[in-house]
């Protein structure tokens, strides 16, 4: 379920950017989510994410998010944190455009990796859909209002 942003727009133009550019971002996890279930882990763009999920000690960690930026389209996993106890890792990463989120099971194996963190891009492209498509309605509406 997608809410309204805070930021929102109300000029058509800026709504239809805006909607330009959560496909873009639902593109490039995608693509991501295609490179997940065809190729190995091992040098590809979650391997890092893979690494802290399954092998974190889950004693002291309890999840791990792979902060994702879209860049010329492709999607660029700029940074793993891990969740300690209930208070997030100091990390700040700015310009994220999305993060995943998966829980610490230490051994976890590939396959169940795979399977895992694909649901979750799947839902975050969801997601990035339907923002881009209540963006264009609502550009769709004020052009209509404009228009009357």
């Amino acid at each position: 379920m997608t809410s309204r942003r805070d930021d929102d727009p109300e000029d058509p133009a800026e709504l239809r950017e805006q909607a330009a550019r959560d496909e873009e971002i639902a593109d490039a996890l995608e693509d991501l989510l295609e490179e997940l279930r065809e190729a190995e882990i091992k040098n590809s763009r979650l391997e890092g994410l893979f690494d802290e999920v399954s092998s974190s000690n889950p004693n002291i960690w309890n999840i791990v998010s792979a902060f994702i930026d879209v860049e010329d389209g492709e999607a660029v996993v700029t940074d793993e944190s891990k969740l300690a106890q209930g208070s997030w890792a100091p990390e700040i990463v700015e310009g994220c455009d999305t993060m995943i989120t998966l829980e610490i099971e230490y051994g976890m194996m590939p396959d169940e990796f795979k399977y895992t963190a694909g649901k979750k891009l799947s839902q975050r492209i969801e997601e990035f859909r339907q923002q881009a498509a209540e963006a264009r309605a609502q550009a769709d509406d004020l052009e209509g209002a404009d228009a009357e």
